[in-house]
């Protein structure tokens, strides 16, 4: 018989052998290669989320206390009044002034540390929030375009503007009620509409005061003490002292300008999605807006200055320094901390990576210590 050609069962079995050598190496290096593929993505997003966060909180402070009195804005004082803050708990301002700054160390909730899938949650600190508040600037300063005419400097009662006009606005003697004369202000053509909830600061010779509005009815924008919709309590006109009653002289209010003002608070919020903690920015009550997600540390300190020669310099403050105020804020120093949105390798971990920033506050770093 002609001899048969093929292969014997040894050679099959290596044969066998070398392709799952190769077979399981090119698995390995494709499962390698999604792994990394994953960690990259998962890395970029987790990135994004940090510099969205810390570029838009970087905004607000930076402006904090653009167009408010050195001093800060006088509140509502006396015997059983609280002005609220907005936030994650019931909080409160003191009194008798609200500052362009209102620290908020270990207010905020604390982030439990989720590490790997399969492993219970734990550790943690609490968290911070930080509530600043600066003049609105999205009102229109040209009143030769037809557009809203300066609310940042638009005065209520009759007050020169430049030389003519002049604005005859009123303010009701309770100072539960204002109508802006419409020659020098059209409320129909801000750029953001007055609403109920936004806070106007009124300011003249006497001082200062702070409102929330609570109706608006064409050119008049009405303060009632309604803790339904005056949700800080800013319009107690009883108050002793603080409330734009006090601004009046002998029953009159000599000339008055009106400012809408931005409150902005940030802080965390873990109760929405559990799963998935995010950083919030609340304007004044209104409801909160997600920054970014899988944020899970916020941290701030603070560098204070006193008016000392030289100044002495209180750095990375998370209390306000004894006989300082939040005025003597220079800069801010924040760490904002994140986790990866999803587990990622062999033993499903999370990915984690931070972001640190100072920031000056322009309208009390730069100031003349002099003056």
């Amino acid at each position: 018989m002609k001899k048969q050609a093929g292969f014997t069962m040894v050679e099959f079995m290596v044969a066998m052998g070398i392709t799952l050598l190769i077979f399981a190496a090119a698995v390995g290096a494709i499962t390698s290669t999604m792994r990394s593929n994953q960690n990259v993505a998962l890395t970029a997003d987790l990135n994004d989320n940090l510099r969205a966060s810390l570029n838009l909180v970087r905004q607000d402070i930076v402006l904090a206390g653009e167009g408010i009195p050195a001093g800060g804005i006088s509140i509502p004082t006396g015997a059983g009044i609280t002005i609220n803050r907005p936030g994650p708990v019931a909080l409160k301002f003191q009194q008798p002034f609200l500052p362009a700054l209102s620290l908020g160390t270990a207010v905020g909730p604390t982030v439990p540390i989720l590490v790997r899938v399969g492993v219970a949650p734990g550790g943690g600190a609490p968290s911070d929030m930080v509530t600043l508040i600066y003049q609105d600037n999205t009102w229109d300063s040209n009143p030769a375009d037809n557009k809203l005419t300066a609310l940042d400097s638009a005065p209520i009662t009759r007050a020169a503007v430049g030389a003519t006009p002049a604005c005859n606005g009123n303010i009701t003697p309770a100072g539960d009620a204002v109508t802006f004369d419409i020659n020098c202000v059209d409320l129909s053509k801000a750029r953001v509409p007055v609403q109920p909830g936004d806070l106007f600061m009124f300011s003249n010779i006497n001082g200062t005061a702070l409102q929330t509005v609570t109706s608006i009815a064409g050119q008049v924008v009405s303060f009632a003490s309604n803790p339904g919709v005056d949700k800080f309590g800013l319009n107690q006109t009883g108050a002793a002292q603080g409330t734009i009653v006090q601004l009046q002289t002998a029953g009159t209010y000599p000339p008055i300008t009106a400012s809408r003002i931005w409150m902005i608070s940030y802080y965390l919020d873990i109760a929405t999605d559990p799963k998935h903690y995010r950083l919030v920015r609340q304007v004044n009550f209104n409801p909160t807006q997600p920054v970014a997600e899988i944020i899970e540390g916020l941290q701030l300190t603070y560098n204070f200055v006193d008016a000392n020669v030289p100044p002495t310099i209180f750095a990375n403050s998370t209390t306000v320094p004894a006989g300082l105020t939040e005025n003597n804020i220079r800069s801010v120093n924040l760490f904002l901390g994140a986790r990866a949105n999803a587990p990622s390798g062999s033993n499903s971990a999370y990915i984690r990576d931070n972001m640190k920033t100072q920031i000056s506050i322009r309208s009390l770093a730069y100031f003349n210590k002099y003056n």
